[in-house]
């Protein structure tokens, strides 16, 4: 390397620069100078993270080359724009048009915004989303609209039509602040670049901070290892060292990562997954070794360098192949199908066998097979962590985590390190959508900093993050649903397999979903329903909005469409006549927590009436239009086993200290615990400038549990009520007046109150019996009916969504902006997951944009948002969860759309332009399209549960728990 000076125009000012002429890249120079604004996301220029205004034009910088740039050039950053006391419109417009979720693309879309207005500073809308198209720029959290939102309202201001004032929310005087927008309070970091994410975080650690990266052999699926040749590798420059499984054991670790199978047919005996492969590898993505070296360049080089011998395994790259009878174990400790849950319903539970006859003698049936995809998470922001000991000799963590507590569970013995020594904090981190439930990153980062003892920064590619991470389970489901002359639901039968690739943690969780999800929330009063789950030798399975659910409704919901088509009666007037009303049970014979269905469904009449007509009046036959429907819906909490605690404190300054962990992976947990604090406040007046948030450092904070289940605002709220009873009673005088902070310590009365919350106060609570999926496992469920107008071009088969309606109800919503930022970005990840979305060609779907995420263009501008606000008895305020329902369904209304648009019926996803093509084509040839052959799962459906019948195992429902007294939660086994 030849260094090269270079003078630099960069926000105004000339600075002068020392490059790597060849291997430097802009994005790389401006972030060593500390203009962290500057993300590199994709690093392949895909994302637009990276947008910099380069000589009047934005540029991607993390693709260009510094020897490509000018001496002299004039460059802009986001810390060029605008700054915490100087906003420019663009950033305050950001804030309070609910445009900041994650925050980690922000930078780059309000770079590329600004670049547009110096240009036009009154665009159309079209014009706007025209521009983030053409310039790549994504976000991944909020579905765009409320970018373009905030767009339009910054551009009034820019003309001199507005103020600034005029675009900002203002709480209201009344302090009447539950339910309003009010903006988080990490959006102003956020907009102004001053947000610290993990590589931020990797560029400011200590000097002697030593860099790791990972050996991933990428030779097979399935191999065993013969050896691991580390030689050349420690010769490198710069290299510390190169360690493999050998040294994590010689540090007292276990190597293994911390597993629970708590489902009663588990065949699991063993932990499956290691932290570093030893004796196999088992999928693409696995990791062998890591080279720790002094630079970033250096541990890749070194990394590069090491060599594994393998012998290649068998490899099973699907659900179908691993549970053929001949197919060898993934695992040696059990069967690849490794665990499965039943559901009856009705004369099921007498005798399964009967289903079949129902189904038969029915009026009318419908069958088919259906595939749902191993669909990726593809936040902008992979996987990096910093590990090191702290003062107190604690192995900290700065990382993406959805449930600090948890990831400690997780790691639990594997680094050697005692568990009360493990400290996990949350950096401000660019969104996660379920990967982060994993810990698999953290024990990388650990193993090194132990082995080292001392401060390392571990930080993946985003090729090598996609191999890494888990994804959506693949599906693969047979289902048939019967009704009466008048199209009443008479029975269902459905057997569903889910591929949990290679490793079993959570998979007998997962499971329990298609068991409860499949055909809600309508009223079926005969089902025999199977749901297995197995180990192949693709990515593992892992958390991903709406968890579980997806894949039932791939099924149920276009079975429905089906049923209704066949009957003759129009897909709404169907769902209209089979939606559960008061009394009806779901398809686990326990009632509906609401029945909101048919206010619901009332609320979207007239919009489908409107879309109907639309379609027809639009339809051509190059451009064939249609409109579809799903139902869908999900639950709210763990269950049984799920609590939370809070702290709240009052401190010297007479501010409200909070404490807890609702970790922020977008979806707005400081604003959510911000929200329920102020309501749960609220007889005391307290305002949002008296509330300090303290979060997501597990040093300070109390376990407030995961970010996932849409659990976090129902958990989190009932314990911040309960704490704040126990301060304001302590801070009440006689007269009713609150006394303060220094009246408090004058006679000697705590001024901080720890409070838990826990799901075993509810006795109706209890898991799926194992025998018969009977069962009520969570307190509260969120409500969605989706609707979705596509027009197909039949030249080139491509789907384009024109407009999406979405009804839903949550209860008592708790900050509106937050509420349609999950609404909008859920929608997002529906389209994406019916139209493109896919990592199942591991050569392929290396990046972003390869594995097929919706860039601006592809979601419509047009999403009509409907609440229905039945405030929840038993709820926080009257509220119920958000976030997860609003992606559980979605992709089904796209599917429909499409056939009802052109006639043909994708049964696998994604819905790409060649499959619907190929359709068309069967049907201009006279043809018909037929579903799949039915696929085998392992054994046929009545077989197994006849066999489950024979073979019962104990329920344990509530004897897993002993309860620990009020407010202390309750042990679990």
């Amino acid at each position: 390397m030849k260094p090269r000076k270079i003078w630099l125009t960069i926000n105004g000012a000339d600075r002068m620069l020392v490059c790597d002429p060849e291997n430097d890249y802009l994005a790389q120079v401006l972030r060593r100078i500390g203009l962290t604004s500057v993300k590199i996301g994709c690093d392949t220029g895909v994302c637009g993270s990276c947008s910099v205004i380069l000589n009047g034009k934005l540029v991607r910088s993390c693709a260009r080359k510094i020897k490509k740039v000018e001496e002299y050039s004039r460059i802009t950053t986001l810390e060029g724009i605008g700054t915490p006391d100087n906003l420019h419109p663009l950033q305050v417009a950001w804030m309070n048009h609910g445009a900041v979720q994650c925050g980690f693309c922000a930078p780059g879309f309000i770079v590329s915004a600004y670049a547009l207005l110096l240009q036009n500073d009154n665009p159309t809308r079209e014009e706007v989303r025209g521009w983030f198209q053409k310039h790549r720029n994504v976000c991944r959290c909020t579905g765009y609209k409320q970018l373009v939102d905030a767009v339009m309202a910054a551009a009034r201001v820019v003309r001199g039509e507005a103020t600034i004032e005029e675009i900002s929310y203002t709480p209201p005087e009344d302090n009447e602040c539950y339910g309003k927008p009010l903006v988080r309070p990490a959006a102003l970091a956020k907009v102004t670049g001053l947000a610290d994410y993990g590589e931020d975080m990797a560029l400011k650690m200590p000097p002697e901070t030593l860099h790791v990266a990972v050996v991933q052999p990428r030779v097979a699926h399935h191999a065993k290892i013969l050896k691991i040749n580390t030689e050349e590798a420690l010769n490198m420059p710069g290299v510390v060292k190169v360690i493999t499984h050998a040294d994590i054991k010689a540090n007292g670790g276990t190597n293994q990562m911390a597993e629970a199978n708590l489902h009663e047919r588990s065949t699991v005996t063993l932990p499956s997954r290691k932290i570093l492969c030893d004796e196999k590898i088992f999928r693409y993505g696995d990791v062998v070794a890591l080279a720790i070296a002094h630079t970033p360049a250096q541990a890749r080089a070194a990394a590069a360098k090491v060599v594994v011998d393998v012998e290649p395994l068998p490899e099973y790259l699907n659900f179908l192949d691993a549970v053929m009878p001949d197919a060898i174990r993934v695992h040696e400790d059990t069967p690849n199908l490794f665990c499965y849950q039943p559901v009856l319903k009705g004369d099921a539970l007498e005798d399964a066998e009967k289903i079949p006859e129902i189904l038969d003698d029915s009026a009318c049936s419908v069958e088919g097979s259906f595939y749902s995809s191993r669909e990726p998470h593809l936040s902008i922001e992979g996987c990096t962590v910093q590990a090191y000991f702290d003062e107190e000799d604690c192995l900290t963590f700065q990382c993406k985590s959805q449930g600090l507590y948890t990831s400690i569970s997780r790691i639990g013995a594997s680094l050697g390190v005692p568990m009360d020594k493990l400290r996990i904090v949350d950096n401000f981190n660019g969104a996660s959508f379920g990967w982060s439930t994993n810990a698999g990153d953290l024990c990388l980062a650990g193993a090194a900093a132990v082995a080292v003892n001392g401060p390392v920064a571990l930080s993946l590619s985003y090729e090598e993050h996609q191999h890494f991470s888990g994804k959506r389970c693949p599906s693969y489901s047979n289902g048939r649903v019967a009704c009466d002359e008048k199209g009443r639901i008479t029975a269902a039968e459905f057997d569903v397999g889910l591929d949990h690739g290679a490793y079993s943690w959570g998979g007998d969780h997962v499971m329990e979903k298609p068991v409860r999800f499949s055909f809600f929330p309508y009223n079926v009063p005969h089902v025999a329903g199977l749901c297995r789950v197995a180990n192949t030798n693709h990515t593992f399975g892992t958390a991903y909005r709406s968890y579980g659910s997806p894949q039932a409704y791939t099924m149920s919901e276009a079975l429905m469409d089906m049923l209704a088509e066949k009957m003759g009666i129009d897909p709404f007037e169907f769902r209209w006549i089979n939606i559960a009303r008061p009394g009806d049970t779901n398809i686990n014979s326990h009632v509906f927590k609401d029945y909101p269905m048919q206010e619901m469904m009332e609320k979207l009449r007239p919009h489908y009436e409107t879309a109907v007509a639309d379609a027809k009046a639009a339809d051509t036959p190059e451009k064939r239009r249609g409109v579809g429907l799903a139902w869908g819906g999900f639950n709210v909490t763990e269950g049984g086993t799920d609590q939370c605690t809070v702290i709240l404190e009052l401190d010297a300054e007479d501010r409200i200290l909070k404490f807890d962990t609702w970790q922020d992976l977008g979806q707005g947990g400081d604003v959510g615990s911000l929200m329920v604090t102020l309501e749960a406040l609220k007889p005391m007046g307290v305002t949002p400038d008296r509330i300090r948030l303290c979060q997501n450092d597990t040093k300070i904070c109390p376990d407030s549990g995961m970010s996932a289940a849409s659990r976090s605002h129902y958990m989190n709220g009932h314990a911040t009520r309960m704490a704040a009873e126990k301060l304001m009673a302590a801070m009440q005088k006689p007269d009713g007046t609150y006394r303060t902070y220094a009246q408090m310590k004058a006679e000697d009365i705590d001024t901080r109150f720890e409070a838990t919350y826990t799901c075993t106060v509810d006795p109706t609570i209890t898991r799926l019996d194992p025998n018969t999926g009977v069962g009520d496992p969570t307190p509260a469920f969120t409500y969605v009916l989706n609707m979705a107008e596509v027009e197909v071009d039949t030249a080139t088969g491509k789907t384009t969504v024109m407009r999406f309606v979405c009804v839903y109800d949550v209860g008592k919503i708790g900050n509106i902006a937050a509420v349609e930022g999950q609404a909008y970005g859920g929608i997002s990840h529906s389209i994406g997951f019916a139209l493109s979305e896919d990592y199942s060609d591991v050569k392929k779907h290396t990046n972003i944009a390869r594995s097929g995420v919706p860039y601006i263009k592809d979601i419509p501008d047009q999403i009509v948002l409907i609440a229905c606000e039945n405030a929840r008895e038993d709820g926080p305020f009257g509220s119920s969860g958000a976030s997860e329902a609003f992606q559980s369904s979605g992709h089904v209304a796209l599917i429909n759309a499409i056939y009802n648009a052109c006639g043909v019926r994708i049964f696998d996803l994604p819905a790409l332009p060649e499959k619907v093509k190929a359709g068309l084509d069967l049907l201009a040839a006279g043809n018909t399209i037929t579903p799949p052959k039915k696929y085998f799962l392992g054994s046929d459906l009545y077989e197994e549960l006849e066999n489950i019948k024979a073979n019962p195992v104990k329920f344990r429902g509530h004897d897993m728990f002993e309860f620990l007294g009020e407010g202390e939660g309750a042990r679990f086994y």
